[in-house]
């Protein structure tokens, strides 16, 4: 089944599934002065009942999961995450009486943790010196260690992840800007949202532009993945072709505008202003056009980050 028809085969049953998607599409005027003619427009993910756009394809790979029996008995299920697909894994697992368990870097904002924690899921910490990607390492290697007690998710490489994005998250922005968007900006976590908005885009109009931003290692950005170094582990999902730029974040720009966006009552995570600096940049290259965004998740999120030190 696709998103929907599994998402509404299940709503009855567990009315919380029936929450996620058909978020808002907002205007946003931080730019208009200096851009007349550059309309920008950021989706609001925070409006889903996990309070980031995690939901959507967590959703949809446990609900298929759980749909074929793989998660029946006592099987637990595991991934890894930066935190926003775990808190999804861990309220979608508590409406459907699953375990779950989740490798996290940790230094994950306190935050993050406590919401984990507070749906009933296990948390597996690695050293955040190690990066993200040891988080990756650690998950299969628990994984293939007792694939009897584990079903492994595999955000990175389950192709359910970007069809949910293709099926709801970009049916949306096209419904919403009555197709008429030129340029959709974002970055790549697990490669999932990029690849399959980037994907229904081009198949309603090849000429709509894919602009990727992309952070260094360090300080890094919570959430989005550094692909800069030959080392840094590609999410399989990831699909290259529909990038049509790479952009460098720059994280510094990225907080000021997180700061910007606040208070224009848009109150987004860490990726969201690194998000929004690629769509000023961008707005600053092409004078026109129609550019949609994401705000990822919700700023109290990152109360115990340095975010917002500066506030």
């Amino acid at each position: 089944m696709g998103f929907r028809e599994l998402q509404q085969a299940y709503a009855e049953q567990f009315p919380a599934v029936g929450l996620v998607g058909q978020t808002p599409l907002v205007r946003v005027d931080l730019f208009r002065d200096e851009f007349p003619e550059v309309e920008v427009y950021a989706k609001m993910e925070p409006f889903n009942p996990g309070g980031s756009l995690k939901d959507r394809p967590v959703l949809y790979m446990m609900l298929d999961a759980f749909e074929r029996g793989e998660l029946s008995g006592t099987r637990t299920l595991i991934d890894s995450s930066s935190g926003n697909a775990g808190i999804a894994y861990a309220w979608i697992g508590g409406v459907l009486g699953v375990s779950v368990k989740l490798v996290i870097p940790n230094n994950a904002s306190a935050e993050r943790k406590k919401r984990i924690l507070s749906h009933g899921a296990e948390i597996h910490f690695t050293n955040a010196h190690d990066g993200y990607d040891e988080a990756l390492r650690e998950v299969r290697r628990l994984a293939h260690s007792d694939p009897d007690r584990y079903f492994f998710c595999d955000q990175y490489a389950n192709e359910l992840n970007w069809r949910a994005h293709y099926e709801s998250t970009a049916e949306e922005i096209l419904e919403q800007t009555e197709g008429r968007i030129t340029h959709f900006v974002a970055g790549v976590g697990t490669g999932g949202t990029i690849t399959g908005i980037g994907r229904r885009l081009k198949e309603h109009d090849p000429t709509i532009r894919i602009e990727c931003v992309v952070p260094d290692a360090f300080p890094g950005v919570e959430g989005l993945k550094p692909l800069k170094d030959p080392n840094d582990i590609v999410p399989a999902i990831l699909d290259r072709d529909v990038i049509d730029r790479m952009w460098d974040a720059d994280v510094d720009r990225g907080w000021e505008l997180s700061q910007s966006m606040a208070r224009a009552g848009l109150f987004g995570g860490q990726s969201s202003g690194v998000y929004m600096d690629g769509v000023r940049q961008l707005a600053a290259e092409i004078k026109k056009g129609v550019i949609v965004t994401i705000v990822c998740d919700i700023g109290e999120r990152y109360m115990s980050t340095r975010l917002w030190d500066s506030t």
